[in-house]
């Protein structure tokens, strides 16, 4: 039986600041903006805030790239405008989480420029620096945002180490002064009242020490090298080193951002008896449309594989670990987009997903948005575009030919930006969120899917969100209870039941624009149940057990009963 903690019953809210309310004009999201709303925050139900970074940064990937881990990035405001924001959370009930990015810096950072400085600076092992092999790289690893992961500095006549931009070097977790100077940062961070942290590729800090090759990729100039830098020799290490020096003096939450992490490796991660982390969030939902090359490549998802991930999930961290539940953030593209329908269907669709979201055992996590069902973006040229991966993949599909319209279809459909456009706060310009230009145009559909128009429609997405959240407060069994997958075969209905104590809850989803017919299993048997919410108004609200042996399901249908 899972144990009671303030993070398993807590619905989780992300903001990616840039693009959430600007408050001064001028064109970019910042911390007044956010606190600006918190009123709206707190009504939609949600108790813990996840800010992405707010630190100084140049802002190459987004404030990815700190240069000052215990300042706020000027387009932000003032670390006093952060105290504020922290003050209006704790006063209304809410806790703040903060983004951890300690994989890397950004080269701006002091460490680095001390670092590039010369091969004899004290700074220089806080980076990861190798020579060149025969005039190329130190090894054949690849940049999660294209390229070679090294970058030649011409100062010193050697390569440093970048997973990710150039811009953002890897620091060297193996050097136990810079493992030192983190956890004291994030001790400060503590000590300013924060509640909990988000790991940023908290698994990629621990490299292979050797530096190997990666086998040969035939469908890239460069090797991907993952294995060599995802879920390294010393990860637990360092993460339990992390607890004890840090985690284990706060009551805070934590969750780690896990690339190639399955539920038998999640188990290990969030072992409540093991001291590492409280949840992770993992890929292996989010990238069940990515063809065999990755991201960029489309394949279609069937339902049967999105059943048997979250259903390994639920089962294998059920007894000494926990879920975090998400279907969107701000590397993935809008939910209702990619997993529902964002045309004729969006609003039931919408509301089918968080359904599932908010009925399932584990932490919800609701992104900027997402309770309004915005969609994805389709700008009409990439200059409109401001993410840096789906910049550098345009522009090496463009060297290497690749064909125009399908380089354009799969950042529509797959890009990052369709989760960074501005939040839709009103039909008038720019959809409320700036009196200036924005840092990146706004969806057009703003008019029509916008925070104003949800308030006024009873049966709008944005109310369904502050029920379903109202009832997962209510119901302990929402929380905690077990889990059972129905109709495992079903290639259209998504249905299970949870237990907790005396009580029962059957979950009911339609995944599809097609109708299908649900039949009540023989070992499910009750005498009575209520509807607890259900995202068509006009469904029956009171049953009997005969009433679910054939029903009917509409497009996208979603019902929840409370079954006695």
């Amino acid at each position: 039986m899972p144990k009671k903690k303030w993070w398993k019953e807590c619905v989780v809210y992300q903001i990616y600041p840039h693009s959430f309310k600007d408050s001064n004009g001028d064109g970019t999201g910042d911390l007044k903006g956010i606190t600006s709303k918190l009123d709206y925050l707190q009504h939609l139900g949600v108790n813990v805030l996840w800010l992405c970074p707010v630190y100084s940064s140049p802002n190459v990937d987004n404030g990815y790239d700190i240069s000052d881990y215990r300042s706020i990035m000027d387009e932000m405001g003032t670390m006093a405008d952060w105290e504020e924001l922290r003050d209006g959370l704790h006063s209304r009930g809410m806790k703040l989480v903060m983004d951890l990015v300690v994989n890397h810096t950004s080269d701006q950072h002091r460490w680095f420029q001390e670092s590039r400085s010369s091969k004899d600076n004290p700074y220089r092992n806080y980076y990861i620096w190798r020579p060149g092999k025969d005039g190329k790289e130190p090894n054949n690893w690849s940049s999660e945002f294209g390229g070679s992961a090294w970058e030649y500095d011409v100062l010193t006549e050697e390569y440093y180490l970048h997973v990710f931009s150039k811009n953002q070097p890897d620091l060297n977790w193996e050097n136990k002064t810079v493992r030192y100077e983190i956890y004291a940062m994030m001790r400060w961070w503590l000590d300013q009242g924060v509640n909990g942290f988000r790991m940023d590729v908290i698994n990629m800090i621990a490299k292979d020490p050797e530096l190997p090759d990666a086998p040969p990729l035939d469908s890239s100039p460069y090797q991907w090298g993952g294995q060599f830098f995802i879920n390294g020799p010393r990860l637990r290490y360092y993460l339990r080193e992390m607890y004890v020096k840090v985690l284990s003096k706060y009551d805070i939450m934590t969750v780690g951002e896990t690339r190639w992490v399955d539920a038998d490796m999640a188990r290990i991660f969030v072992d409540e008896y093991r001291h590492e982390l409280n949840m992770l969030f993992h890929f292996e939902l989010l990238e069940l449309d990515y063809g065999p090359s990755g991201k960029w490549e489309k394949k279609t998802w069937k339902l049967a594989d999105f059943k048997r991930i979250i259903s390994d999930w639920q089962k294998k961290l059920a007894e000494s670990g926990w879920n975090s539940l998400f279907l969107s953030n701000h590397d993935h593209p809008r939910m209702v987009s990619r997993f529902g329908n964002d045309s004729t269907y969006r609003v039931e669709s919408a509301k089918m997903l968080a359904t599932l979201l908010h009925t399932l055992q584990g932490t919800p996590y609701i992104y900027q948005g997402e309770e309004i069902g915005m969609t994805n973006v389709r700008f009409p040229c990439i200059e409109d575009y401001r993410d840096i991966e789906t910049l550098n993949m345009y522009e090496e599909g463009m060297k290497n030919a690749k064909d125009l319209k399908e380089l354009t279809e799969v950042i529509c459909e797959k890009g990052r930006d369709n989760a960074r456009t501005p939040m839709q706060w009103d039909s008038s310009i720019h959809a409320g969120f700036t009196d200036g230009t924005p840092w990146i145009p706004v969806n057009p559909n703003y008019r029509d899917i916008n925070v104003e128009q949800a308030e006024q429609d009873q049966y709008s997405i944005l109310h369904y969100y502050r029920k379903l959240i109202e009832l997962r407060h209510q119901y302990p069994l929402l929380v905690y209870g077990d889990y059972h997958l129905l109709m495992h075969k079903h290639t259209q209905i998504y249905s299970y039941l949870r237990h907790w104590e005396e009580e029962t809850l059957l979950v009911i989803l339609n995944f599809f624009e097609e109708s299908a017919t649900f039949s009540l299993p023989e070992k499910v048997t009750f005498k009575t149940g209520r509807l607890l919410i259900a995202n068509y108004p006009d469904t029956n609200a009171e049953i009997v057990a005969r009433d679910l042996k054939e029903i009917s399901l509409r497009p996208f249908e979603a019902r929840v009963y409370l079954l006695n």
